[in-house]
């Protein structure tokens, strides 16, 4: 089948869903089925719909069908020198670019190189009435339709079923670097507050058992002069350390029983905001936990301090995963929703109850 004909074969099968009110499900690798609420619905499968269309290396812009497994994408990237920015994590081998970019989750370079939205350029997708809808494009710089594309990031299907991506991608560093101290969770974000306003270039930043791992990329040269401003060892096998925080194969996470918390928080947040057995990753701003403890006086914590709280694993649809939004901004996903997917069709409940 080709490209064309399986467009126009999902374009007929949303619209009739859409006539009969009939929910979908849309389903890549499943990689992340276990992020957000349950959805109830017909299966729709992205997986064949897959193949990268267009990469010019020298212009730093690759666009891929959202089925497209990622490790394909990454090797062919790194075949020429090249990386996503975002640095995602992709929890299996089955992972898809539209469930990457759908899903909205970065990596450990996230709070250096930008978030999956920022590096989005461009979007053909498929919205809740079988229109096929192209937004963006394929340049690195603002067009008509740009922030429409990125709003799909994050979006979790609720307003449309991507097609094809374009996404910027950056060269690769000459050289790599992580420098680990011991440090207590305060003397860590004391020493990363004070490093932010300093050119180094630190590309991950995680505390974890009493020891601050910093990752330097760049040029040798500044490499090597930064890893003396900030003090430490070198740390052997730092790469499977980062893919092991990235992946969550890192032992920290494979505790069962608890949910495990995510917080996003200023990155000046309190220590002590969260137990002793915390992860801190970006620098801070992200820690991680598990903890039986109440959602609500987690949540009203992390909002005390400006950030939001998700239950990213075991939440067992006992807790709503995300953190509840304002009446505003409820109202607004409400139109987003409204405008894609009038009759609510496509992953519906998946971020919230109401949309």
């Amino acid at each position: 089948m080709t490209d064309q004909d399986l467009t126009q074969t999902l374009s007929e099968l949303i619209a009739d869903a859409a006539r009969q009110g009939r929910p979908l499900e849309i389903r890549g690798g499943m990689t992340k089925s276990f992020y957000g609420r349950a959805v109830s619905g017909d299966p729709l499968d992205m997986t064949p719909h897959r193949g990268i269309i267009d990469y010019e290396p020298t212009e730093l812009v690759l666009t891929a069908r959202a089925g497209t497994p990622l490790s394909e994408i990454q090797q062919l990237l790194q075949a020429n020198g090249q990386m996503l920015p975002f640095e995602p994590p992709a929890f299996g081998p089955e992972a898809t670019l539209g469930g990457t970019v759908a899903s909205g989750l970065s990596g450990p370079r996230r709070p250096y190189a930008g978030a999956v939205r920022d590096a989005v350029l461009g979007v053909r997708m498929i919205n809740g009435l079988g229109e096929v809808l192209h937004f963006g494009g394929q340049v690195m710089k603002n067009v008509a339709g740009y922030d429409v594309s990125r709003v799909m990031a994050g979006s979790m299907g609720t307003l449309g079923v991507l097609l094809e991506v374009s996404v910027k991608v950056l060269p690769r560093p000459a050289h790599s670097l992580t420098i680990v101290q011991p440090a207590s969770a305060i003397r860590a974000l004391d020493s990363l507050l004070g490093w932010g306003n300093r050119p180094l270039p630190v590309s991950a930043a995680c505390h974890l058992d009493d020891t601050l791992h910093v990752r330097l990329c760049g040029a040798r040269q500044g490499v090597e002069q930064a890893a003396q401003v900030i003090g430490g060892d070198a740390m052997e096998n730092a790469e499977a350390f980062w893919e092991g925080i990235r992946e969550q194969t890192h032992p920290f996470f494979q505790g069962s029983g608890a949910p495990l918390w995510r917080l996003s928080l200023p990155p000046g947040a309190p220590a002590d905001l969260v137990p002793e057995q915390c992860l801190l990753d970006w620098g801070g701003a992200l820690r991680w936990f598990r903890s039986q403890g109440p959602a609500d006086a987690i949540r009203q914590a992390t909002q005390a301090q400006g950030g939001h709280a998700t239950v990213f694993r075991g939440h067992g649809g006992r807790i709503e995963p995300f953190h509840p939004l304002a009446p505003p901004l409820l109202q607004l996903h409400r139109q987003l929703k409204a405008a894609f997917d009038p009759h609510g069709i496509l992953n519906p409940g998946r971020l919230y109850p109401e949309v």
